[in-house]
């Protein structure tokens, strides 16, 4: 990819990859454990963004 990248573009692929993070130890315990996977979580081989 480019060095140089517009700067929406880049704020873009930040929110990407800050969204795609586990779903906190914390919210686990306080639901009991009814969410232990994230349902957005994108994997980087699997599904590309649309940028």
């Amino acid at each position: 990819m480019a060095k140089h990248k517009p700067h929406a573009r880049k704020l873009r692929l930040l929110a990407a990859t800050k969204s795609n993070r586990r779903v906190p130890a914390w919210v686990m315990q306080r639901t009991n454990r009814t969410f232990l996977r994230h349902p957005k979580r994108r994997n980087w081989r699997r599904t590309k963004l649309k940028v």
